[in-house]
Formats: structure tokens, sequence, C-alpha cells
């Protein structure tokens, strides 16, 4: 991690890694102290990448520093199981597969089995080796067809049609419900709550709801478990999730305050939900879903609302259905954490979500107003 206020040859480093991404950092490269400008310039690369700008170099970060200093054809590309390749040209190989119809998957940024399935495809079509690596002779059989292809948005169709199909189920739809953190990583704290066992609770009451209502629900993890996001990914995969939602809750703390001690009484608070967005692309039905989410919640609880937003993070990149994180009110808001604390708070979110996973099924002529539609199962 690295943030404003720390020195070293590190934060040399990143300057020299955001001039490779093309962002400026600053009049002196080999300046070694995270300075205000550094952090601005910091901020607005990650808000271009649709990550959270809060001027920190975390991991999520650090990856798309890395990623964005490649160009498609700037190195081969091939498919190697546990160091998959990432970056921006992976993601410009990724956007010219998709539009070719070669690839059924989303722009990720990881050179991965679908990717290379689509590149062997490339090549067979275009009457090249057919081993999986884009080299030289592949690359240029891809651009030779640029011009045969552009326009409209294949990743966008793709998601509608998940959702056409699902639709067309009248039962068998499957929900990943997934409560952030675990195990050892408590998430956020405040006022005597811990994040991992109030979206636990929550995740709890609304498989109930989602199970009497003839949906599958099931939990990336139990009480003990600590899945990574890949894993919550990759089970939402094996169990043909139709959506997934990923439950949270938020915590603002200045620094060096003990987030159970002495809180600020302006704490931020209130909702805010997600779905996927990076600079280039975005999930359309994510969007919808979160929008639904959001104004359920919004009607059934009276959190403040921070509104929906777009974000390029692990889980929501890495799930090829619709996904959406939401963060039910800030721990540390001793108004938001009075809510929480309440169990019937618990079940009107619970109540809330089962509601608008329903409507996000339903055809645009039977849908009903926010905050109207009955629960089957309430109360279970």
């Amino acid at each position: 991690m690295l943030r404003r206020g720390d020195t070293g040859p590190r934060v040399v480093g990143l300057r020299e890694e955001l001039a490779r991404a093309g962002a400026p950092a600053g009049a002196d490269p080999e300046e070694d102290v995270f300075d205000d400008a550094l952090e601005r310039v910091v901020r607005a690369f990650q808000q271009e990448r649709g990550l959270r700008a809060d001027g920190v170099v975390g991991p999520q970060t650090s990856r798309a520093l890395d990623g964005a200093r490649w160009r498609l054809g700037d190195r081969v590309l091939r498919f190697v199981p546990g160091h998959l390749l990432h970056g921006d040209d992976v993601t410009a190989l990724q956007d010219r597969l998709l539009q070719l119809g070669l690839l059924d998957d989303r722009r990720d940024g990881r050179y991965g089995p679908r990717t290379e399935a689509g590149v062997r495809e490339l090549q067979r079509s275009s009457g090249t080796a057919v081993d999986g690596v884009l080299g030289p002779e592949t690359l240029a059989a891809l651009r030779r067809l640029d011009r045969s292809v552009g326009g409209g948005d294949a990743s966008g169709l793709r998601d509608l049609e998940r959702t056409a199909q699902a639709r067309r189920r009248a039962s068998g739809r499957v929900v990943l419900l997934d409560p952030a953190h675990g195990g050892t990583d408590r998430g956020s704290v405040g006022h005597g709550l811990e994040e991992a066992e109030v979206v636990l609770d929550l995740a709890q009451r609304l498989e109930g709801r989602l199970a009497a209502s003839g949906t599958t629900a099931v939990l990336s993890r139990g009480a003990d478990q600590r899945p990574s996001a890949e894993e919550r990914a990759e089970l939402a995969e094996s169990v043909a999730a139709d959506v997934v939602l990923s439950l949270h809750c938020d915590a603002l703390v200045p620094a060096g305050l003990d987030a159970g001690h002495a809180l600020p009484p302006a704490a931020a608070s209130g909702l805010a939900t997600f779905s996927w967005g990076s600079a280039t692309a975005r999930s359309t039905e994510g969007a919808r879903l979160a929008g639904l989410v959001h104004r359920e919640l919004l009607a059934r609880t009276g959190l403040a609302d921070c509104r929906t937003h777009t974000w390029n993070t692990d889980l929501l990149r890495l799930t090829r259905m619709p996904a959406v994180r939401v963060e039910v009110g800030y721990l540390t808001s001793p108004d938001d954490a009075a809510l929480v604390r309440d169990p019937a708070f618990r079940d009107r979110c619970a109540e809330a979500l089962a509601v608008a996973l329903h409507r996000f099924f339903l055809e645009e002529e039977d849908d009903v107003p926010t905050g109207l539609l009955p629960v089957v199962g309430a109360g279970a």
C-alpha cells in the first residue's frame, strides 16, 4: 500500500508506472515523496479506470497500473494456467473477439481459457496455426478483419440474452449470495458491529425468502470461510448463477482513529450500489439490477441515498452474469449502526433485495412500482 506521506524508492517506481500508463506524474519523476500532487494524479487514474478513487495505491490500482502499459502487439499472448497474463492488450483483444462473435465472455483483461478458445477459433477461421497463442501471424489475421466489424455492444447484447433466457424459465433460477469477507477477515467494524457477521446474517435472511419464492440461493461462504474474489466468481460459474449479489457494509474512519472508539458524529452514512464498469465498457444488465436493488432498499429502509455507481472491482469484473455490490450503510455512522443492529431492519433489507431480484426477471409490462411488490415468504 502506498499513500500520501510515504517516501522512498517505491514512490519513485509509482511515478514511473504512472508515466508509462500515460498519466502525468509531476515535474520531477525522481521525486521520492508521495505528495498532494501525486495523490491527485493517482485519483485521476483510478477514476478513469473505474476504481475507487481514494488516492491509495493498493493491489487493484497496482494491477491496473501494470496492465495499462501494454498495447496490443507489444508482446506475445498465451494462456498460462495459474499465471494469467493481464493488461490493456488483453482487453483490446477480447473486445475484438467479442465483436467477431468469437468470445462468450466479458472483457476482464485476463488471458484465460475462454480467451484462448476465441483465439483458436480465429486461427481456424483465418487459416493460421491453431495453437491459442496470439503471435505476429495471428495478430496480422486479426487486424485484417478490423474493417469488417464495428459499432454496437456485443457484451451488452450477451447480457440481455442471458437475462432473457433466465426470464423464460418459470423456475430453476439461481442467485449467488456473496456475504463479504469472512473467517479472520472481519471487514469494516464500528459501534460493536462487524461487517462479516452482519452481511452473513443478511444473506441467510434473504436465502429463506428466495427459497420460498422458488429461487435457489447459494451462499459463497460460511462463517469460517474467506474465499478470494476469484473463488467466489468460480463458484458463481460452477452453480450456473443467473445473478450475483455481493453484500457489504462500509466504514469511514479518520486516519489514526480506531473504528471502534470515539468515532466522529458526522461520519459518512447511507446506501450505495455498484455494478461492473471500466474505462471502455460496462454491464448493462448489472446496472439495471443495481438500480432496482438501490430503489427498493431506499424505499423500505430510509437509508440516505449515496446513489448507484460503476466499479471495476474484482468480483464484479470476474463474473460473467450480472453482478451487484451493495453497501448497506456505514458501521462507523451511529445512525446507520443503530439501524443495522436491529433484526427488523435486516428483515426489511432482505425483503427489499428479494423484491429487486424478482423484479429483475419480470417482463416490462409485468413490473410494478418500487416499494409495492409483496414478498413471498416475508417473515420466514
